[in-house]
């Protein structure tokens, strides 16, 4: 136990440091004297201090939600599948979202129009109503599929369909509207303002709420689903449940930052590396911390000065995480 809270503490001294981290690094240095100076409301701050209050610390909170939300959601998609390499898009969810991205950009209707004169507001509407709508369809045939595996397949194929129908748009759209897309698969940290954050964090903590609801049951269902039963465990209403919790994480994810790869999946094999346990009152604050980690980490590698330019964040999740994965595999082999 004891060993446990050492390292609960050193990941969240950890965060921090990372997260202070991220302020201080970008495009332009900032040191932490003006950092603190930003956050003092000094008027000497300036336009340093702009950029620490309005660009970056949204974005580092961003990270913190985003690499949570996305880290539980993985952590019960492997829950309730019993599998290692299970993920919050394996519902289709996220290639929901993005038919919702696709289809608005590339629509030249008076609609689309509209939306996207909404702004980013536009982008995360459409992404919410593409996630919404394949959440319902997998809603459906859950209700009806008492199978685990079958439904793993079905919110697979989901996700393969909407792909096609993405793949389609892109070959009959203009390529103005055609880089607009491209931009938001890219997913961006930067790009949640103050004003979106509380409806950002609303829906994530709606989701994790649910998630923590359910920890004993998830438990119970690692030993099985006829000794969760046993354990009076209602296993319909607990799979309509983790669904919609991951729905909520992983949906509103991408609809406010676009596609983030890799954490949902790498996450708990890291957590459960590192506490040595697969008891989900313990993994799942120590998910948050660790993709939360994570992902301040990849903006960091994005950020770095050496590309001359911010990389694409679902680039460096995706070079980070692939690696990691291989070798957690190659590892449990062993």
């Amino acid at each position: 136990m004891k060993s446990r809270t050492a390292v609960f503490v050193i990941l969240s001294v950890l965060l921090l440091l990372l997260a202070v981290a991220d302020l201080c690094w970008g495009s332009i240095a900032i040191p932490l004297k003006d950092i603190l100076a930003a956050f003092s409301k000094k008027e000497s701050a300036g336009v340093l201090g702009e950029i620490v209050l309005n660009y970056r610390l949204p974005k580092v909170l961003t990270a913190i939600v985003a690499g949570s939300a996305l880290s539980v959601s993985g952590l019960m998609m492997q829950t309730l599948f019993r599998n290692p390499l299970a993920g919050p898009d394996v519902l289709g969810v996220n290639a929901g979202a993005s038919l919702g991205v696709a289809a608005l950009t590339m629509f030249a209707s008076t609609l689309s129009g509209f939306a996207l004169g909404l702004g980013s507001w536009g982008l995360i509407l459409a992404a919410i109503t593409g996630a919404l709508l394949v959440l319902l369809l997998v809603l459906f045939v859950s209700a009806r599929i008492p199978d685990l595996v079958s439904l793993l397949i079905v919110g697979m194929m989901f996700g393969n369909i909407s792909g096609a129908i993405v793949s389609m748009l892109q070959s009959l759209s203009n390529p103005d509207l055609l880089k607009i897309f491209v931009v938001w698969t890219f997913g961006s940290l930067s790009g949640v303002t103050w004003s979106m954050m509380p409806v950002l964090v609303l829906l994530v903590l709606t989701g994790l709420i649910m998630a923590y609801m359910m920890q004993k049951n998830m438990n119970a269902m690692l030993l099985g689903e006829r000794y969760a039963r046993g354990l009076g465990v209602r296993l319909n209403s607990m799979r309509f449940t983790m669904i919609l919790s991951t729905a909520l994480l992983a949906g509103s994810i991408t609809a406010f930052a676009g596609p983030i790869a890799f954490i949902g999946i790498t996450t708990p094999h890291i957590a459960r590396g590192l506490f040595k346990t697969w008891d989900h009152t313990i993994l799942l604050p120590a998910v948050m911390l660790c993709g939360s980690i994570l992902l301040i980490a990849c903006d960091l590698v994005a950020q770095s000065a050496i590309f001359n330019n911010s990389l694409p964040i679902n680039a460096v999740t995706a070079l980070v995480g692939a690696p990691l994965i291989i070798w957690i595999i190659l590892k449990n082999n062993r």
